[in-house]
C-alpha cells in the first residue's frame, strides 16, 4: 500500500497553504461573468503511482496538500481500520474539516453499472425501487457456495414479485402520461418472467438465473425511464445553446485490439447519462456523430484507465471547424438531494465534501471527461475510462467524485476494458438509440 499512496506532495508537509474561501451552494449555477471575483481554483492533485487523467499529462507534476492527506487517509483507513488524520491535524488547522471516513465509506459500493444508472434516473416511485433491489441483489446471492445461493435467490424472487404485485398500481401512477401505454406493457412482460424466474429457481437451474436476472432488470429500469416526463430542469442559460443530451443515449464503440491472439477486435456498448451530465454528453454525442473518435488510438492505458480523444496535431482538444476554436465544456456534476448540476466547480471547492454524486466513479468502465489540471472547465474532447476496483474507489471516498464529469458508464463487455493498449485503434462509435434527445447538434450544421 506505501507504494500505491506514494505521495509526491507530503514533502511540503510543513509548508504554508491558502485557506480555502466558503462558496454560496448555488454560487456556480450563475453565468461565469457573474461570478465573484474571488472564485479561485485548488491546487494540483495528489494521486498514487497513477497519475490523473488530464489532458496534458506533462501538467501533472505537482500536488496538492489536502487532497494528498485525504488520499492517504482514505488509503490507510481502509487497509487497516484505523483513523489516519492526527498526523495532518495542525497542518490543516485554518482549512474546512477533511470528510468524515465515516460517512463516505459506509456502505459497499455499488459496482453494477445498470444499478449506478437505474438509482441516478430522476424519479420517486419507491414502489419500483422496492422491485429493483432485491433482484440486483440476485448477483450477491449467487456468489454464495452451493444451495446457499439458490435459497438466498429464492428470497429475492420471492420478495421481488411480492413487491410487483403489492405496487403494481402505484407504479402505474407514476407513469408518465405520454409514456404510460408502454410502461404498462413492460410491467406485464415483467410480471411473466418473475414467474419464469420463480421456476427456474424451482427448477434449480442455477446457470439460467443470472440472464433473466438481466432481463427483468432491463424491465424494470425501462418502466423507470417511462416514469420519466421530459427533461425534468433548465440547463443554465449560458450553455444552452450547446449540444445538449436531454434524456439518455447508448452507444456501441467497436476498438480494432493489436498484438493480442486472443482478442482481435471488441465491441463496448455505452449508456450515455443526459438527466444527470446533458451537456457533456451532449458534447460526446455531437463529438460522435462527427465522427471525431473514428480512426483514433488509444492513447493511455496503464491499468488505472483508458484514455483517448487528442486529436493529431497541436491541439490537445476538438477545434469547432466554424470558429477555429476549442469547443470546451464546463465541469458538470449532478449531486444527491440537487434537482440541477453544479457547473464549473469541483465539489471540493464548494465545500460539498460529504455530497454523494449521482454518477459515481464506482462501476469498472465508469467514463468521464478529461481536463486541464488547473481548470475545470477545460474538457473537450478527451474522455477516459475508469479501470481501478471500487474497493479502492469507493463512492465519494476517492479523490475522483466529483472533480471530473462522469456522464456514462460502459454496460456490456466493460471487462475488455483491460485488454486494451495505447496504439488499439476505435474503428467506430455508433449511436444505438436515443440521438433524438440530442438538441443543438452541431455536426448537422456541418453536414448542412
Amino acid at each position: 500500500m506505501a507504494a500505491f499512496i506514494s505521495c509526491h506532495a507530503c514533502s511540503f508537509l510543513s509548508t504554508s497553504k491558502p485557506v480555502t474561501p466558503r462558496i454560496p451552494a448555488n454560487h456556480f449555477r450563475f453565468p461565469v461573468a457573474q461570478r465573484s471575483a474571488w472564485t479561485r481554483k485548488l491546487g494540483p492533485r495528489c494521486f498514487s503511482q497513477y497519475p490523473p487523467p488530464f489532458q496534458n499529462q506533462k501538467k501533472a507534476k505537482s500536488f496538492s496538500l489536502k487532497e494528498c492527506a485525504i488520499s492517504i487517509a482514505l488509503a490507510v483507513g481502509l487497509v487497516t481500520g484505523v483513523p489516519a488524520m492526527d498526523w495532518c491535524a495542525d497542518a490543516y488547522a485554518a482549512t474546512p474539516a477533511l470528510p468524515d471516513l465515516s460517512v463516505l465509506i459506509s456502505g459497499p459500493p455499488i459496482k453494477d453499472p445498470g444499478a449506478l444508472l437505474r438509482n441516478a434516473l430522476p424519479i420517486d416511485n419507491k414502489a419500483i425501487r422496492e422491485v429493483q433491489k432485491p433482484l440486483e441483489d440476485i448477483s450477491e446471492s449467487l456468489k454464495l457456495a452451493g444451495v446457499k445461493a439458490l435459497d438466498s435467490v429464492e428470497r429475492n424472487v420471492r420478495q421481488a414479485s411480492r413487491a410487483l404485485k403489492q405496487g403494481k398500481s402505484l407504479i402505474i401512477a407514476g407513469l408518465a402520461e405520454s409514456k404510460k401505454e408502454n410502461g404498462v406493457e413492460l410491467l406485464g412482460k415483467l410480471e411473466v418472467g418473475m414467474d419464469e424466474l420463480e421456476q427456474i429457481v424451482v427448477d434449480r437451474n442455477r446457470d439460467a438465473i443470472a440472464p433473466k436476472q438481466k432481463e427483468l432488470l432491463q424491465y424494470v429500469g425501462d418502466v423507470e425511464e417511462d416514469m420519466v416526463d421530459g427533461f425534468p430542469y433548465e440547463v443554465p442559460e449560458e450553455y444552452q445553446n450547446m449540444p445538449l443530451l436531454k434524456g439518455r443515449a447508448t452507444v456501441d464503440m467497436k476498438v480494432k485490439v493489436k498484438d493480442n491472439p486472443n482478442l482481435d477486435e471488441c465491441v463496448l456498448r455505452i449508456v450515455l447519462d443526459g438527466y444527470n451530465a446533458p451537456v457533456t454528453s451532449g458534447n460526446f454525442l455531437d463529438l460522435v456523430e462527427r465522427h471525431f473518435y473514428d480512426g483514433m488510438e488509444i492513447q493511455r492505458a496503464d491499468g488505472f484507465v483508458v484514455q483517448t480523444g487528442d486529436p493529431e496535431g497541436p491541439a490537445e482538444s476538438f477545434i469547432d471547424p466554424s470558429t477555429e476554436k476549442p469547443r470546451t465544456v464546463p465541469l458538470e456534476i449532478m449531486v444527491e438531494g440537487e434537482k440541477i448540476p453544479f457547473y464549473g466547480a469541483t465539489l471540493e471547492e464548494l465545500g460539498l465534501y460529504k455530497a454523494q454524486t449521482k454518477l459515481p466513479f464506482n462501476a469498472f468502465g465508469t467514463m468521464a471527461m478529461a481536463r486541464d489540471e488547473f481548470d475545470d472547465n477545460s474538457a473537450s474532447s478527451q474522455i477516459f475510462w475508469l479501470l481501478k476496483e471500487s474497493e479502492l474507489t469507493p463512492s465519494n471516498a476517492n479523490i475522483l467524485d466529483g472533480r471530473y464529469a462522469v456522464f456514462g458508464y460502459v454496460t456490456e463487455n466493460e471487462i475488455l476494458l483491460a485488454d486494451l493498449k495505447v496504439g488499439d485503434v476505435i474503428e467506430s462509435i455508433q449511436v444505438v438509440s436515443g440521438l433524438d434527445n440530442l438538441v443543438n447538434p452541431s455536426y448537422k450544421i456541418v453536414a448542412g
